[in-house]
């Protein structure tokens, strides 16, 4: 059918193309766009569709899992590439817990393959529907991003197809430019065709999780702090409506992984059947419903009331110890399938800073504040650790991040976009850094303020030499970088 399309008169090829034509969102449901959708499964059809492009005159944008919060995996009105169909694992070694896999290979799909011989990816996202390939291009941390840095740090190598139909093979050693860049380079310099990974050893399905509350911002940080050397894995949730000596208060989880000989029946927490959800919460309710029941407290007070509620139990609680399974552990965005769906028609918008340690509890109160001040609090705020990383695009830093989910209505919109703004200058001051797998709200000055033109220029200047005719585009990168 693509050839057929190529080799057909330029009518020809867009009455043909207009059969892709599909409505796109962003995960977070606040931006939409229509794009010709195209489901490769081999390099012989990515070819074809380069060929397509660039006879119809559009450009090429990528999409994995779609979990990208804003549009990052948009290219409205052109081509957008949707990777699933990629999705073989090419090679894996037990003994040494290396895989080869194509990029639309999901996280699930690789845990589920490896664990019962006893590895685990060395870093997850919160949700498993992501794919390899889009994490790879956005360079993706987890809750150990302290300890282990972000997924690029353990790949070893990947092949990667240029809009010419030349594939090249990229490593730390070998064609690094393009190595260090397209990592983290969200999709703008080639299509990954294959990834080579590093897998953790794992000597139990489960893990030893600690929960502990947090009566305010200083004792988040306190906790990170004497537990960060110590721990696998570590989160925090804030209530973002908390104020005064409460400014910040929340519940912290921490993780280890079992050491050899602590799981006395390794070969049974392994098994895929013990690790998998169940679809039922507390025995009875359907957790594909569970998103309806979470829709009233959607708004200030409801929020504000379940999180009075959850400090209150965490704090006659006490701190618990307890044992809990890979996947149960990870993937809390699994828990409840489209819970997203619980903001409402209007989504959500996602703003997570990244500053560093020095500066960022000022910061971060400065921002909660900020919130407080304008009345656009957010209901969902994740807490982090991070380290920095060797990667040219890079997000990463000594530091934290706080990640902030913000309910969209049609009256809401434009003031968060306004309260975007005033935080960005608030990151800035403290010498921060942006995520750009989560953002809807970066303009192209503050993009250029934190990584400064000369980074700019140089990822440029490799994607000038690897896609010379700029084929490779999406909504975000029309939106930020394409006149800087």
């Amino acid at each position: 059918m693509i050839k057929e399309e190529y080799s057909s008169t330029e009518n020809d090829i867009t009455s043909a193309q207009i059969e892709h034509l599909e409505a796109v969102d962003s995960w977070g449901g606040a931006s939409h766009s229509v794009s010709y959708v195209y489901r490769p499964a081999t390099k012989e059809q990515l070819y074809e569709i380069f060929n397509l492009a660039q006879r119809s005159g559009r450009t090429v944008g990528l999409r994995g899992g779609g979990q990208s919060y804003g549009d990052a995996a948009m290219n409205s009105e052109n081509i957008l590439l949707d990777m699933r169909r990629m999705n073989r694992v090419l090679a894996w070694d037990p003994m040494t817990g290396i895989v080869r896999v194509e990029p639309g290979v999901t996280i699930s799909q690789l845990w589920q393959y490896i664990l019962e011989d006893g590895w685990w990816p060395p870093v997850v996202t919160g949700t498993s529907y992501t794919t390899i390939g889009g994490c790879a291009g956005m360079n993706v941390h987890g809750k150990n991003a302290y300890q282990v840095g972000p997924i690029g740090d353990h790949i070893l190598e990947f092949d990667m197809m240029l809009l010419s139909g030349e594939t090249i093979t990229c490593s730390r050693q070998d064609n690094s430019d393009l190595f260090f860049a397209a990592i983290g380079g969200f999709g703008m310099l080639g299509i990954f065709t294959s990834i080579t990974m590093q897998m953790k050893r794992v000597y139990s399905g489960y893990l030893d999780v600690f929960t502990q509350t947090q009566n305010n911002l200083d004792g988040m940080f306190e906790y990170f702090e004497t537990y960060v050397d110590s721990s696998d894995y570590i989160v925090g949730w804030i209530d973002a409506f908390a104020k005064g000596s409460a400014l910040g208060r929340g519940d912290v989880h921490r993780a280890n992984y079992l050491p050899p000989g602590a799981d006395l029946a390794p070969s049974q927490s392994l098994r895929l059947d013990n690790q998998h959800l169940s679809p039922n919460m507390f025995g009875v309710m359907p957790r594909s419903i569970v998103w309806l029941f979470m829709r009233p407290f959607m708004n200030n007070l409801g929020t504000s009331l379940v999180n009075r509620a959850k400090q209150i139990s965490g704090y006659f609680g006490g701190s618990r110890q307890y044992r809990q399974t890979h996947a149960a552990f990870h993937f809390l965005l699994d828990y409840v399938p489209d819970w997203k769906n619980a903001y409402g028609s209007g989504g959500l918008i996602q703003y997570q800073p990244f500053i560093p340690k020095e500066t960022a509890h000022d910061a971060f109160a400065d921002i909660l504040r900020l919130c407080q001040r304008r009345g656009i609090l957010n209901y969902l705020t994740v807490f982090k650790r991070h380290r920095p990383d060797e990667f040219l695009m890079r997000h990463g830093l000594d530091g934290y991040s706080m990640a902030m989910d913000f309910r969209v209505t049609d009256a809401r919109r434009e003031p968060i976009e306004k309260l975007a703004f005033e935080m960005d200058e608030i990151v800035l001051a403290a010498g921060g850094r942006f995520y750009l797998a989560k953002d809807s709200t970066l303009r192209p000055a503050v993009a250029e303020a934190y990584l400064g033109k000369a980074t700019i220029e140089k990822f440029k200047a490799v994607k000038r030499k690897y896609d010379p005719q700029d084929l490779l585009q999406t909504d975000l990168w029309r939106r930020i970088f394409a006149d800087l």
